[in-house]
């Protein structure tokens, strides 16, 4: 029962009448138990941006690894520290595999006068612990193991190359090459892969191919690349969760999924950046350090993610990986459609993906694609959007018809195109919508 952490989670969570929060050892969230509590304190600082990051920074991981946690082969209690933005304490169970720490299962700690887990139901908690560090040791020997195969299969060029790197990988997953898979793309991706994802066959990071210097690609040039497992094609929901846990959330009121992922927030001391130290001079508040967190949990650019449609056996594995790249473009391209886009969900970007690889250059829409006609660009698109009806049009920009009318006739001008005619209308329909994956 591979990559099924949330049955262990939800059974330390019984043994010690706690919310529990399962992490990799590189603070990424992994599973949670509910969490019903109306106690403010605890949405400390920490656990709200946890909630909202589903990850940690390098300064919260540091101050978390500063008690222990990363040696303890037992229990670690970690008091609450207000001035760094933990107002309650935590208990933190290490999840380990032949003494290597493969994560962390995190619980908030009873305040201080009240009886916490006694002896016997935390040593019950660390037998489940140990289950669940032979779960994450497997995945990610596995997702190890096979990065280099997975990776060779993503990169190869058409032909007798991709032939090979297709078989070497069915080789290497074995009988489970000829299941069903999903394809995943995660842009841009920092960093190392992570070490586990649930329910994964294999991970990589691979290079973003395409130009533009678009927001999917910046952050090093970096994808991260996932081929889930899957039961059935009807059975998505697992591997979309598995997906949507791999990015950062957007700020929302956290009372139900943030009691969820609670005590592993805290863990990942996701805000815990601002919990070491940066918190310390917003914690006048449980609010201002609430805002003051909140800055931190927004990228500077979007993360998105691309779902593939499911495939068995691996022979179309290349081509469902361009289905989720472009699904994961669309996502940034049209925001609706994301943060996780689903290749058969995406409509016309499907077609404009595969065109828009590099910069749109025709020579039509040149001059109008540039930053100083910005308003103008947006103009005939919207107008493009509401089929040419320029009421609805007007109404959508929030301006006067005539004043439609004059940009329209500007956007002539620039591009010599005819807006009364069918193709001139396609063309720049087209080069409007391909410029927003460039």
């Amino acid at each position: 029962m591979k990559g099924d952490y949330q049955d262990l989670v939800d059974e330390i969570s019984a043994l010690l009448g706690a919310p529990a929060t399962l992490e990799n050892r590189d603070f990424r969230l992994i599973a949670f138990g509910a969490h019903d509590s109306d106690d403010d304190l605890a949405m400390d600082p920490v656990r709200t941006r946890s909630i909202l990051t589903r990850q940690s920074t390098a300064a919260v991981r540091s101050w978390f690894e500063g008690f222990g946690i990363a040696r303890a082969t037992g229990p670690v209690r970690i008091p609450a520290a207000p001035d760094a933005g933990v107002f309650r304490g935590r208990i933190c169970l290490p999840v380990r595999f032949r003494g290597i720490v493969q994560g962390y299962v995190w619980l908030l700690d009873q305040e201080p006068g009240t009886p916490g887990p006694d002896a016997a139901a935390l040593a019950a908690a660390m037998e489940v612990a140990q289950r669940i560090g032979v779960l994450l040791a497997e995945e990610a020997k596995a997702g190890a193991d096979l990065s280099r195969e997975f990776q060779a299969v993503l990169t190869a060029g058409r032909g007798w190359q991709q032939d090979m790197a297709v078989a070497a990988l069915r080789a290497a997953l074995g009988p489970g090459g000829d299941g069903l898979h999903v394809a995943v793309c995660v842009a841009p991706w920092s960093g190392e892969a992570p070490a586990s994802v649930p329910g994964a066959a294999a991970v990589c990071l691979v290079p973003r191919r395409g130009g533009g210097g678009d927001e999917a690609g910046a952050a090093g040039d970096l994808v991260l690349a996932v081929l889930l497992r899957l039961r059935s094609t009807d059975a998505l929901t697992p591997a979309l969760t598995a997906v949507a846990r791999l990015l950062p959330r957007a700020p929302e009121p956290a009372r139900t999924a943030g009691g969820a992922a609670g005590a592993a927030a805290a863990a990942g001391g996701t805000g815990g950046a601002g919990g070491t130290g940066g918190a310390a001079k917003a914690a006048g508040s449980t609010a201002a350090a609430k805002a003051k967190a909140a800055p931190a949990a927004a990228p500077a650019r979007r993360m998105t993610a691309g779902v593939a449609d499911p495939v068995r056996g691996l022979a179309e594995l290349p081509a469902a990986w361009e289905q989720a790249v472009a699904a994961a473009r669309a996502a940034v391209a049209q925001p609706r459609l994301g943060p996780v886009a689903q290749w058969s969900a995406i409509g016309p970007y499907r077609l404009l993906a595969t065109l828009a690889a590099d910069p749109v250059d025709d020579p039509a829409v040149r001059t109008l694609l540039t930053p100083a006609h910005r308003e103008l660009a947006r103009t005939a698109e919207v107008f493009l959007d509401c089929a040419g009806q320029a009421g609805r049009a007007a109404a959508a920009l929030g301006i006067h018809r005539q004043t439609l009318y004059y940009r329209l006739a500007r956007v002539e001008q620039l591009t010599g195109l005819d807006l009364d005619e069918g193709e001139d209308r396609l063309l720049l329909h087209m080069a409007l919508k391909a410029a927003r994956l460039t």
